[in-house]
């Protein structure tokens, strides 16, 4: 016999072939791109024609995040294709680096307090409400 209590938890088993996630194959922030001020992210569009543009962002956990509008062109052409690279730059979107390839997730509004905080702690600029009035989207970037 079972005791309640055990009874009613949800154990989650993986199949012996899933990849489990740990520290010595998680990937990690190139450290081209670690520390610096801009970078580029490359969207595909249907075409496969890549479309440059140069974002703030932050980092955690060996992740990337940025922050836009769920009604511009790079977040339609996530939404169609998650594979992007993504390179240092200028502030001008002049590729400063080499490019990296990586994998774009819109994610979820409950995410959207913990990306724009991490941001506004790297970008002075950031703390002002205005910049922000029309974003309501967070994209997390993993590198591959």
């Amino acid at each position: 016999m079972v005791p309640e209590d055990q009874e009613n938890q949800k154990t989650e088993s993986f199949p012996e072939n899933h990849p489990v996630e740990t520290e010595a194959t998680r990937a990690r922030v190139p450290a081209e791109i670690h520390g610096q001020r801009y970078i580029s992210l490359a969207t595909f569009r249907k075409s496969g024609a890549a479309v440059y543009t140069p974002i703030w962002f932050a980092e955690d956990n060996n992740r990337i995040y940025c922050m836009t509008s769920s009604k511009t062109g790079k977040c339609k052409r996530i939404r169609s294709n998650p594979r992007v690279k993504i390179a240092p730059c200028s502030i001008r979107g002049k590729i400063t680096g080499p490019e990296f390839p990586a994998t774009a997730l819109i994610l979820s509004p409950a995410e959207f307090p913990r990306v724009r905080q991490a941001i506004k702690a790297k970008y002075w600029l950031a703390r002002l409400p205005f910049l922000w009035r029309n974003t309501d989207t967070c994209i997390e970037i993993t590198p591959a």
